[in-house]
């Protein structure tokens, strides 16, 4: 009978032993992106293995397994190395993706925003049957590019051709149009046509490549038996003999008026150059210099930086002042009843009168953010431009939204749960693990658009242990940790969301987030609370836990599956950790 017992005692520790220390076998597809640089890559799962490599930020790697918070990589040839699984990014290989392919719009006067939300700014407008590039999609906006650059718009007005689809078979039929040689030194090859797609590898100055299709700013290549993207002013093609990395000086009196609504100016005279300013539609500069299509200009006093040459419209006029004619011919409109019109170009300045919704006055010059208008009485007045509407070709005045309090904070997204762990699990059969991925990948959006340095805990249906999730915040020196949950209990008829927080320093954020997700989504309130979770009580940067409804409530439950409920959470969110930086 003992030794019965002893057998029995000995096969359960083998076998609970067996699901405890059993590596996570991922599916050979599987790859990791670096998201910082100067990662180390060790020897083996941990932080007192020597370091074999140091991997740059999006860096690619192909997973071999993984052990707890480490996944092994397959570094180059034989070698392999592990890198912890908090200073990656997880891609599924077996995921289908939509970048590169084809669109039309199916509706007339569709806003194109700068990002995926309504809160975002207008930058362009598209009609009916005009073609775009897809991106980047979520599951209720899809990232293009058109005619103007790239921005965001609502999914349900673009019908996405099947047939226009990147083809990663060696047999696709689709036309190769040319060869190109590389002409960069060292040029990143993407996943998709945007500086935010995946780096998949680097070409060398002078290697030829086959072409299937270009635009101004994109090219689609043939690289390591798939379809790729590189920059289109880094490739010359054999039939075009325009393209040269030389820079050019260009004649005095060459001016350039800016076609797009709004336009990055940049350091450098590349797409990947940083952001120093911004133009506007209807400004006229002189062209000081020019290179790969890019031209160099003073676009405020004092402050030179380039800006993309096809969209700008070149002249030999004198006129190079942004209230030029084109301004003076245009009107702005008011939209508001009330509006103040005031002696200078300042919110401090005093109001002389008020106008009403419909009023139109001319445009005599353009201030900063103010417009100067002709009143009725022939002398002058300033509005504010983000609160009239424009007619003509003078410039539409767009005030920062919230963005402006995000950018470059550094946000952390953790959705709850993954792999083994389901979390919760809903009245209708809802995984917990599936709806926290979903509202974390809107978010993700939302906050990249708005220029914060954004990284998610998980990707895809994967375990990461909760030290592992403070790790990544500690590790990123996190300006805010949010981790995004949906609750549950006995009682089927409770609803509504819970904010949390552990330490003091954490709960101003967590009653900015409640306040705003409440606003957002209109779910019952359940207040703002102290709450001892290891993410919250670990975490030595601004935390919060966010319940963002019941799924033990069949209503809540098909409320907060809705697309619409999503749409609207990761939004509260996104409000609520701007007002936050805001405030700060």
């Amino acid at each position: 009978m003992v030794k019965k017992i002893s057998i029995i005692i000995l096969c359960n520790i083998l076998f609970w032993g067996f699901f405890q220390i059993s590596p996570i076998i991922p599916e050979a597809s599987d790859t990791v992106i670096i998201n910082q640089d100067q990662v180390n890559i060790r020897q083996g799962p941990g932080l007192s293995y020597p370091i074999v490599k140091k991997a740059n930020k999006n860096d690619s790697f192909s997973v071999i397994k993984e052990e707890a918070d480490w996944i092994q990589l397959n570094l180059s040839g034989d070698k392999k190395g592990w890198v912890a699984n908090w200073l990656v990014t997880k891609n599924k290989g077996s995921s289908e993706s939509q970048a590169g392919s084809d669109a039309e719009v199916n509706t007339n006067d569709l806003r194109v925003r700068k990002g995926p939300g309504t809160n975002f700014q207008v930058i362009g407008y598209l009609n009916k049957g005009d073609k775009v590039k897809v991106l980047e999609t979520n599951e209720n906006w899809i990232e293009i590019s058109s005619g103007f650059g790239e921005g965001w718009v609502s999914k349900q007005f673009l019908d996405i051709s099947s047939s226009g689809k990147k083809n990663n078979d060696n047999t696709s039929k689709d036309k190769i149009i040319g060869e190109g040689t590389i002409q960069a030194s060292s040029l990143n090859v993407r996943s998709k046509p945007s500086l935010s797609g995946t780096v998949l590898g680097k070409l060398p100055k002078g290697t030829n490549v086959q072409v299937y299709s270009q635009s101004t700013e994109w090219t689609e290549i043939q690289y390591s038996s798939q379809r790729a993207w590189i920059s289109s002013q880094f490739i010359e093609l054999q039939s075009d003999s325009k393209k040269s990395n030389s820079s050019q000086s260009t004649p005095s009196g060459i001016f350039g008026t800016v076609t797009a609504t709004s336009m990055n100016v940049r350091n450098t005279a590349a797409l990947d150059g940083k952001i120093i300013g911004t133009v506007l539609k209807g400004q006229k500069f002189t062209i000081l210099e020019e290179k790969n299509n890019w031209a160099k200009v003073e676009y405020k006093q004092g402050n030179y930086g380039w800006i993309a040459g096809w969209y700008l419209e070149k002249s030999t006029s004198q006129d190079k002042s942004p209230t030029s004619q084109s301004i003076k011919e245009s009107t702005v409109t008011i939209i508001h009843n009330g509006t103040n019109i005031r002696s200078a170009a300042s919110v401090n300045a005093g109001v002389i009168q008020r106008a009403n919704t419909g009023d139109t006055f001319a445009i005599k010059s353009l201030q900063n953010d103010w417009y100067e208008i002709v009143l009725k009485n022939g002398k002058s007045g300033f509005v504010a431009g983000w609160i009239v509407t424009v007619n003509g070709s003078a410039p539409q005045v767009e005030k920062p939204g919230g963005e402006m309090h995000l950018k470059d904070k550094t946000i952390i997204i953790d959705p709850g749960h993954g792999g083994g762990d389901n979390g919760t699990t809903g009245a209708r059969g809802t995984l917990e693990k599936n709806l926290t991925i979903r509202t974390a990948g809107l978010l993700y959006d939302k906050l990249k658009s708005s220029g914060a340095n954004v990284y998610l805990t998980r990707s895809n249906d994967t375990y990461l242990s909760l030290q592992g999730r403070v790790s990544t915040s500690h590790y990123h020196s996190a300006d805010a940790f949010i981790s995004i949950h949906y609750d549950s209990i006995t009682d089927r008829s409770v609803n509504g969301m819970t904010t949390y927080f552990y330490h003091d320093y954490q709960k101003s954020l967590a009653e900015t987030l409640n306040s705003s997700i409440v606003s957002q989504t209109k779910l019952k309130n359940r207040g703002t609370r102290f709450g001892d979770y290891h993410v919250l009580r670990e975490n030595k940067q601004a935390a919060s836990l966010l319940e963002l409804g019941y799924l033990s409530n069949p209503t809540e439950e098909m409320t907060v599956n809705s697309n619409q409920y999503q749409e609207t959470a990761a939004s509260g969110i996104f409000n609520g950790l701007a007002l936050y930086f805001k405030g700060k």
